[in-house]
């Protein structure tokens, strides 16, 4: 295995975390009584499920490259899946609209369209169109914020939002330790591998925690109503 103790750790903690903040949002759902916030958390599983492939990517020592374009292809289906939940927690708004479904074209727009169809590998095109509906989602998260803030907390938005800052310093890692440092790939290189993994992990974070204190904020108000 290429990793190190302390990378292993970051890389199991980032997987679990996602999967705390799913939860999290799950009962903040069922004691809120709100079924699209259930299936938002349910929404959340693809993306934890392709984390446990990319940690069969590095037991193996990173010798079976399946895993890692599983994890894609299954990526793709969780950003799905959670701009498909966001689109249903926008239509249970009090401003539902019919510039909601505009609203998703602009978004579209502004996240790009995926490249190279022709002549690229499924995998790299598949990767591209994950980017492509997750920023979608992120677009359409910001609105819904706007909209309605009993839904989520602003440090969960911040949490998906920073999951962008973890991939764009990936990919500087990417390149520092292939071009730089002159290892042959990014887990070669412990240092900079565990250190951008760590932005995941502070994403993930970010998110259970603000999903944690609306929970925390809906038990508040409930005891001081029965209080009152």
């Amino acid at each position: 295995m290429l990793l190190s103790f302390p990378n292993w750790i970051i890389h199991i903690s980032s997987a679990l975390e996602w999967g705390i903040a799913a939860a999290l949002l799950f009962h903040y759902g069922k004691i809120t009584g709100r079924r699209d916030i259930r299936l938002f958390g349910l929404a959340m599983l693809p993306h934890w499920s392709g984390s446990f492939f990319v940690l069969g990517y590095h037991i193996s020592g990173d010798s079976i490259p399946l895993l890692l374009d599983m994890s894609e292809l299954i990526n793709l289906f969780g950003s799905t899946a959670l701009l498909l939940a966001t689109l249903n927690l926008l239509k249970s708004t009090k401003k539902t609209s019919s510039a909601t479904p505009v609203a998703a074209l602009a978004a579209i727009m502004i996240a790009g369209k995926p490249q190279s169809w022709l002549g690229a590998d499924i995998f790299d095109a598949i990767l591209q169109l994950s980017s492509v509906v997750y920023i979608t989602f992120l677009v359409l998260l910001l609105l819904l914020y706007r909209r309605d803030r009993t839904i989520f907390s602003g440090l969960t938005v911040v949490g998906f939002w920073f999951v962008l800052i973890f991939i764009s310093v990936t990919i500087f890692c990417m390149y520092l330790a292939t071009e730089v440092r002159g290892y042959s790939t990014l887990s070669h290189d412990d240092l900079l591998h565990g250190a951008a993994e760590s932005l995941l992990s502070v994403s993930n974070l970010m998110i259970a925690i603000g999903a944690h204190r609306k929970i925390r904020e809906y038990e508040r108000e409930q005891l001081l109503g029965d209080q009152g």
